[in-house]
């Protein structure tokens, strides 16, 4: 099966806050950027995928009318840091977090192996579906777990994966993960 995965478009929030699963606004730039999007991906999408918060599901709305929400597409739970600023964060619950991110949670939110296991199930089961193409829009984080799963790339080195707004990952989704084929990314926006 062909993928298209998308993260969404920019937000309305500063840069110094850690949002996760927190809904944000998106920026007054949506239109152009849709716009870029759109004028990349010309080819019929078949089945279209979204994280069910605001900022992918608006734009996955954009490219069909029939969107299927999965919760597993939902960017990474940072729990009780949800919407403050990274500078207001204890740093004696930071710094912990920040060494082994791959194990230990933030306060009431996941570590990035329940994230990632969430991503593979998903993916997993997409493996069993019978679609030529598919589109779909989720976050920096999730695209970041794809990339681990479709590459073996360890959690803890995910970081070191750019995800843009707007970027595109395509890649071909085999029946058996040793066939997966990664095509190329792009930023478009």
């Amino acid at each position: 099966m062909d993928l298209a995965i998308i993260r969404h478009t920019r937000l309305d929030i500063d840069s110094g806050r850690c949002y996760g699963q927190s809904e944000v606004a998106l920026a007054d730039s949506f239109d152009s950027e849709l716009a870029s999007l759109q004028s990349r991906l010309t080819a019929p999408h078949g089945s279209v995928y979204s994280s069910p918060a605001q900022r992918c599901s608006h734009l996955a709305r954009q490219f069909t009318d029939s969107i299927e929400t999965d919760e597993r597409l939902l960017e990474y739970h940072f729990g009780d840091w949800e919407m403050m600023r990274w500078d207001d964060i204890d740093m004696a619950e930071l710094n912990p977090w920040m060494q082994d991110f791959v194990h230990l949670s933030p306060p009431n939110g996941e570590s990035m192996m329940q994230m990632f296991a969430r991503v593979a199930e998903f993916m997993n089961q997409l493996r069993e579906r019978d679609h030529q193409r598919c589109l779909i829009v989720t976050h920096a984080g999730v695209i970041r777990c794809i990339w681990a799963y479709l590459l073996n790339i360890p959690l803890a080195e995910i970081f070191k994966l750019d995800v843009g707004y707007g970027e595109v990952l395509r890649c071909k989704l085999a029946t058996e993960s040793a066939s997966d084929v990664v095509y190329t990314h792009q930023t478009v926006i």
